[in-house]
Order: structure tokens, then sequence, then C-alpha cells
């Protein structure tokens, strides 16, 4: 850890912190993937971005509680209807009008199944969409659903400009997109750069920093070291190895959110054998030692997990961590009729925190109770690109955090069918559509903790941590981190 700070710091005096791309009213950004596209609807990725370019009807404050967005308020018309009273006199980038229209055409693309959108798990439950005036629309699902506003706050619930759309194509949003939020787009060159520019009409004021550019750095000590110079004034994703490095130098300060990133976990393609056997996910599932890889790999910033849910979701059931027991997992693979072992894949990318050596050590175990494991490791971009994963086993981060509710957490990974999802278990399926037509929120809460009990016996994947969220930002920028692992430039000031 010593030599690969020191060999960053020796980087950053390398370039004198005067000599720096910034200017106060800019504020650049330090990504560590790049970006594919800019299509709310249509996302393989985080929506850091297109959070920035355009609203939903419902937000999130800091406080993590709903408030009004695009929408003014809502109401419960019965058991499966929403009535949404929409914000006047707001306009899309290009001066096309916001209104009923254009919330139906953003719900019915995704919703589309010709259009085979990857997203489309979180809003499933909606029926139709009617424009009951202008500013009013009214939101009606298959069966009752308490998470309908919910929904709402996050992708791909985003309002998008239906004429804009219609006139220039999908392809063409997806590079050059029109939103109402904060920021106006300016550029968009792959793998180099996102420029957004402040939006002088924006409903809720105008931001305070003019211009914010987004800047692919995959590699960490680039990162950091472009943080600590000036080149950029907030970087995601510090790497645990350089966290000391943040915490000791005066030119940067780390940002930390405990348990505020994604939940780490294993698909399985219980599609193909031998992951349709529940003693073989199970002995997967004891041959993973969870303490010993955030504690050594990970430096204590990740929390070993026995659920995808988080503390703080709605419906969260404090599942043990399962016991790391090799010779537990070599009996439950000799009862499975595999006593010698088998040949499996395991795909992992390089996008979360130590990724490749985790599944580097997650490998080791799995061979170390009689499995021959064949690893392959690609590139975010590449990764991103073979959904639905093929496997037949496949390292993915998912969170709850913009929800705050166990059903973002599971249902479209652990759903059968689903784009993301591995999972073919009857029972499952029959309590996660169970649990998001309930509306009683002590029966709900009560189904969705068995689900989380189910899950723990039949492994439909493998819950490895929770990471913590961490950023490192310049001293004069001000952003404590979210709940939501949001960044919300509009919220951010500069000194």
């Amino acid at each position: 850890m010593k030599n690969i700070s020191a060999f960053a710091l020796g980087l950053a005096l390398a370039f004198p912190a005067t000599a720096t791309f910034a200017q106060d009213d800019t504020l650049v950004i330090g990504r560590s993937a790049s970006t594919n596209a800019l299509d709310p609807g249509f996302l393989r990725e985080a929506a850091t971005i297109v959070d920035n370019i355009f609203d939903t009807m419902v937000m999130r404050d800091e406080d993590m509680k709903l408030v009004p967005g695009l929408a003014t308020g809502w109401t419960a018309v019965d058991d499966t209807t929403w009535e949404f009273t929409l914000r006047e006199g707001v306009t899309f980038h290009n001066g096309e009008p916001f209104d009923a229209e254009a919330v139906k055409f953003s719900l019915d693309r995704v919703l589309n199944p010709d259009n085979k959108a990857p997203t489309i798990s979180y809003i499933r439950t909606i029926s139709s969409v009617e424009v009951v005036d202008p500013m009013t629309v009214r939101i009606v699902t298959a069966k009752p659903d308490p998470l309908l506003p919910t929904r709402m706050s996050r992708y791909p619930a985003y309002i998008v400009p239906p004429k804009y759309i219609a006139e220039h194509g999908r392809e063409h949003f997806a590079n050059n997109p029109v939103g109402t939020g904060a920021y106006t787009f300016v550029d968009f060159v792959p793998d180099e750069r996102v420029t957004l520019e402040a939006n002088p009409d924006y409903w809720r004021g105008q931001p305070d920093i003019k211009t914010v550019i987004w800047r692919p750095i995959p590699d960490a000590t680039a990162r950091i070291t472009s943080l600590i110079t000036g080149e950029v004034g907030l970087i995601e994703d510090v790497p645990v190895d350089l966290v000391p490095l943040l915490q000791q130098t005066p030119d940067a300060d780390l940002v930390q959110v405990e348990n505020g990133g994604l939940t780490i976990y294993l698909g399985l393609r219980m599609d193909k054998a031998p992951l349709d056997n529940v003693k073989v996910r199970q002995a997967l599932n004891h041959a993973i030692d969870r303490v010993s890889i955030t504690e050594n790999l990970l430096g204590g910033l990740a929390t070993p997990k026995g659920t995808q849910v988080g503390a703080a979701d709605f419906g969260y059931l404090d599942v043990p961590v399962p016991e790391f027991d090799p010779e537990l997992s070599k009996q439950l693979l000799a009862e499975a009729g595999f006593e010698d072992g088998f040949e499996i894949t395991l795909q992992s990318s390089f996008r979360y925190m130590k990724n490749a050596e985790v599944a580097q050590t997650i490998a080791q175990g799995f061979e170390d109770i009689g499995l021959d494991v064949n690893q392959e490791t690609m590139e975010w971009s590449v990764y991103t690109q073979t959904v639905p994963f093929e496997g037949p086993i496949y390292m993915l981060g998912w969170g709850s955090t913009q929800t705050l509710d166990a059903d973002a957490a599971i249902y479209a990974i652990m759903k059968s069918g689903e784009p993301y999802s591995g999972a073919r278990i009857d029972a499952l399926d029959a309590l996660l559509d169970q649990s998001r037509s309930t509306v009683d929120p002590e029966a709900r809460a009560a189904i969705l903790q068995e689900i989380q009990e189910v899950a723990a016996e039949q492994v439909p994947l493998v819950t490895l941590y929770q990471e913590d969220k961490l950023m490192g930002k310049a001293p004069n920028v001000n952003f404590d981190g979210r709940a939501d692992a949001r960044i919300p430039v509009f919220s951010i000031t500069m000194d």
C-alpha cells in the first residue's frame, strides 16, 4: 500500500497544482468508467450523468424523502390508479414544452416490449399511462403497487421530449440528449468526455456551477493524481489502496458514505447445469471467505452481507452472512453428484473495488473445493454489452440506494425472465409478484422478509458484500456524498 501511495504522490508532485485545467465556474469530474450512451430509458450503467440532464416527476431530498419534482403532487385515486399533477411552465432544453404527453411517451417507450429496454423491470407494474389533460396524468398498474411514486423518482422514469426523439431518432438522442434538468448537453466524445452547461431557465433556479465535464479516467492512480494536481475537482471510485493518500494530503479530501455503494454479488445462470442444482449453489455460497475479502483485500471499506437488501431499505431482514466452510461445500457437491467437481466459467470486470483481485480470490476458493474455474475479466464497456450475462457465473454490483426499498434490491436480479436475472425459482417468483401487489405496509414487509429467507436457502445468487461509497474531492468543492449515490451537481458549490 505504501509503495502505491508513494508512487501516486510522486506523480502528483511532478504536476504542480498551478498547472490546472479547472476554472472557478467549471467542475471536472473524473470517472472510473467511460459512458456508453445517455438515453435514460435504456441505460446499462449508473444514471450519474443523465441524472443531471433529466428530471423525474418525483425526487428525493438530502434526507432521502420523496418530494415534488416535475410533478407538484400525486394521489392514489384507487388501489391501482395514481394521479400526478404536473408542474406548469417547464420546457425541455430545446424549447419543447413539458406536459402529460411527454410523461406518457417517456414511460410507454420503456414499457414497449419491442424496444427491449433493460430497465423495464423497475416500472413493469404499470399497465397504462393516461393523459387526463395537458398537466395531469394517471398511471394505472396491473395490481396495487404502493411503490409507484418511488418508481417515478429514478430511471427509467426520467422524462424525455417526444417531438425531439420522433424527429431525430433514438440513436441520435442517446448521443445528443435533451431533458428538462439543471444542465444542458454540450458534447459527448466517447472515452474522452461529456460536457454539460448550466440551464439558465431551470425551474429550480440556475445552478452555481456553470460547466461540468465528466472525464473517464479508468486508471485509479491517474484519477487520484488528477485530483491532487487540481486537474479535476471530484472523482468517483477511490480505490482501497489509495484511501490513505487522500487522508494524508492537504490537496484533496476523502468523501466516504458508509454502505453507500453497490452490493456486489455473483449472478448464477440457473438455466445452465449444474447451477440448476440447489446443493451446487449452496456449495458455492459456503466456499467464499467474505470476511477475509472485505478485511484483507478491501481494507474494511465494505461490509459482508447475507442479503441483497440494504439495512436502510424497507423490508430489510438481517440475514446472517453465510459461513465460510469449504468442507461443507465439498459435502454438498458430493450430495449433488459432483464429488469430482466440474468445470465452470466466472466472468467479472474492472468496475468495482479490486474487482479482478476479488474474482481471483473467489475463483481460488472454488478451485479449493474441487472445481476447475475459467476466469474471464472484461473491460466494463464490453461487459455491459453481454446482458443477459453468459456466465454461467458473473460478478455484478446492484443497489437500492435510490429507492430505499427491498424491491429495487431484489426484483430485477431474482425474478425469472428479467434482463439482469439468472434465477429460476417458482416460489421466489410468486413471492416477488405478491410483494408488488400488497399495499398494507406490514404485510408487504413480511413478504419481502420471506423472500430474503427463501433466497438465503435457495441461493438464486451469491451475495458477497456492500461497498462503501468512496469519492475524492478538492478542498474547495462542497459535497459530502449522498445515501442514494447520486452526484447532483445542482447541489454542489465551490468556494
